[in-house]
């Protein structure tokens, strides 16, 4: 510390510094530090694996439909217009229940939410294997259900993991988490095209799947934990329990976080081109098969569609070649390149336009032709799954936001040690809050490491509370506090752990 002072400064809580300003001559109270919350590793490798394993079962849930898509339209009579409307029901029931599921989860019991979840999906997919062709309409709504369901898993499960695994390790587990997203795509065509040729009957592929979604319920009930949010990045975001933010101010503050913004779109880009083509891939390679005259058109039911276990087969096969290689190299390079996460993202999607294209426009010419380059489309598709959810659960992230305050930015406009006067000591001078709390009244204040920084160190800072940041390359933490004077401390350090505030391994910070 400036001065060579070895008074130790608070740290601030969720809701700012404990107690009140210290007067003059009085010494800062010590910081409250509550119990760090742990798990074993192999723990949390165990709740990782069933983690996967009902995600598999998620998006089986999801393309299960598409593999049997000729027998339903043949039982309800409904074109491939109303077929399309299946889908727009599932996609639109996860849309909306999405938002509502993530509220849910963050603030209460995320393993009660996923497990409500899968009991909610797994009903609906069974009893719609009983409903009568005079009631095509609960058959649409049953698939509506289990869209809502599926929100549940889909938005709350990553963040479980996120908050298991951190760095390189984190972005490990993801990969194998989202390379069961083409994996289930595939296994969902396969599935219910196979139950449908053993048995005659494309309903026991529906009631086939809440066997094995039972067992994966036991599974997260009994091996799952619930840590708190944060919990590997920061002990003090996961265990203080301080005032927790609206859902309308969340909303105001990720609107600003333009990386999330950003992301979010792209993503739903992504997820638009993926439904589309799983959805129809596979009755549209059918109907190029009978074009070719390879075979003749179906008008009764079971209706066989060998294309659903090709592209099935091809699905798994690029989604798990493109998830590994997109978070391989998503690893290596942005150690060099700090962007290389959405560089990889946005070259990989640009390169499957044409790859699709050329998919569609041969399949009357050469059916060989067609299946390479959706091969190829769908494994620079899959290049991009777990690099965009690392890029928004990630600690990397931080790289791209700037730190906030509230409206009283004079708080954060301490001197810097240059100008400081040595002979007053910093904890005798009047106080002000540091700028923590709510997600209110933000306004945007690049801080930067003072006089005699090394300028490749000047890196913008995130927290909406003072916190932690724990760098995902050079394997350092970066502690955060606010100083009784108004200013503010930082401390790069290993992640073992960091000195006391009083250490000379603490600097000042300043804003311009």
């Amino acid at each position: 510390m400036a001065g060579g002072m070895s008074v130790e400064y608070p740290e601030p809580g969720p809701g700012g510094p404990q107690g009140q300003s210290p007067g003059p001559g009085r010494q800062c109270p010590p910081p409250i530090t509550p119990a760090p919350w742990s798990l074993p590793q192999w723990r949390a490798y165990v709740a990782a694996a069933v983690l996967c394993y009902i995600n598999l079962l998620n998006y089986m849930n999801w393309f299960i439909i598409a593999g049997v898509l000729l027998d339903v339209q043949e039982v309800f009579q409904i074109s491939d217009t109303h077929a399309g409307l299946l889908q727009t029901v599932f996609i639109g029931c996860l849309l909306l229940s999405a938002p509502v599921f993530g509220y849910l989860g963050d603030r209460y019991s995320r393993k009660t939410t996923m497990s409500f979840g899968i009991l909610l999906w797994s009903g609906a997919g069974l009893s719609s294997s009983f409903i009568s062709p005079r009631y095509s309409w609960l058959f649409f709504l049953s698939r509506g259900v289990v869209g809502t369901g599926s929100a549940s898993y889909a938005t709350i499960a990553p963040t479980v993991l996120g908050d298991l695994f951190v760095r390189d390790e984190r972005t490990r587990v993801l990969a194998v988490f989202y390379i069961f997203i083409p994996v289930g795509s595939g296994l969902g065509y396969v599935l219910g095209s196979a139950v449908t040729t053993l048995t005659g009957n494309w309903r026991w592929a529906f009631r086939i799947m809440p066997c094995l979604e039972a067992v994966a319920l036991i599974l997260l009930i009994l091996l799952v934990p619930d840590p708190p949010r944060g919990a590997t990045e920061t002990q003090r975001e996961g265990a203080a329990g301080g005032s927790r933010s609206s859902w309308c101010e969340d909303v105001r503050y990720l609107g600003k976080n333009w990386s999330f913004v950003w992301s979010t779109l792209g993503v739903t880009t992504m997820a638009f081109v993926t439904g589309a083509l799983g959805f129809w891939a596979p009755k549209f390679l059918l109907e190029a098969r009978v074009v070719h005259g390879l075979q003749p058109p179906c008008f009764q039911e079971p209706c066989s569609n060998p294309d659903s276990l090709i592209f099935g087969s091809l699905t798994i096969i690029t989604g798990v070649i493109g998830v590994i290689l997109g978070a391989e190299a998503a690893r290596r390079y942005k150690k060099v390149i700090p962007r290389a996460e959405p560089l990889i993202c946005a070259s990989s999607l640009l390169a499957t336009a044409p790859c699709l294209y050329l998919a569609l426009i041969l399949a009357p010419t050469t059916l060989l032709a067609s299946y390479v380059f959706l091969g190829l489309g769908e494994l620079l598709l899959s290049c991009n799954w777990a690099v965009v959810a690392d890029i928004l659960l990630g600690p990397q992230t931080a790289r791209m936001w700037t730190a906030t305050t509230r409206r009283d930015k004079a708080c954060f406009r301490a001197p810097l040690p240059s100008q400081r006067s040595p002979e007053v000591p910093a904890c005798t001078r009047p106080a002000c809050k540091p700028p923590v709390g709510s997600h209110s009244s933000r306004a945007s204040v690049p801080l930067w490491l003072s006089s005699g920084t090394p300028a490749e160190a000047r890196l913008p800072l995130l927290h909406s509370r003072l916190e932690s940041w724990q760098d995902p390359v050079a394997g350092l933490r970066m502690e955060l506090s606010a100083l009784c004077m108004g200013g503010l401390g930082l401390c790069l350090c290993p992640t073992q752990g960091c000195p006391s505030l009083g250490s000379p391994a603490w600097l000042l910070l300043g804003a311009e």
